[in-house]
């Protein structure tokens, strides 16, 4: 018979420590996965099963792979009519994600934006000198 030896106060300590935290952890999944689940599956009673982007239709072996994008970018903002929410597969929806982590990147600036005077460089200027003096 092999008698293990019983830890000191000080290992006893740590592993209620980190018993705490692995119940806090799951804790807060759990509460995760509530919120998750609330809102997605009242998006897909509400709305068909259908990418809002690209058109992709899904059937119950996929569903999977829809998922609710808040318009707003609020997870938080979830009204009853579903109107915060479209359904996207979850590659338009990465897109979403990218395309405002992009538009934040640059501060908002989009093509046209520009309200800078005229150009006054003209870098090429003495290009036409340079040609035709090596044609001589």
């Amino acid at each position: 018979m092999i008698l293990k030896r019983s830890g000191s106060q000080k290992d006893r300590g740590s592993e209620d420590r980190r018993k705490d935290i692995e119940k806090t952890i799951l804790k807060a999944r759990q509460a995760e996965n509530e919120r998750l689940k609330g809102y997605r599956e009242q998006s897909l009673r509400i709305h068909p099963w259908v990418c809002a982007r690209c058109g992709r239709e899904f059937t119950i072996k996929n569903l999977h792979l829809l998922t609710v994008h808040h318009k707003d970018h609020n997870h938080d903002n979830n009204p009853s009519d579903g109107s915060n929410w479209e359904n996207l597969c979850i590659y338009c929806h990465d897109n979403e994600h990218s395309r405002l982590l992009d538009h934040e990147a640059g501060r908002g600036i989009q093509v046209g934006d520009d309200k800078g005077g005229v150009i006054t460089h003209r870098p090429f200027a003495s290009l036409e000198g340079l040609l035709r003096n090596e044609k001589k």
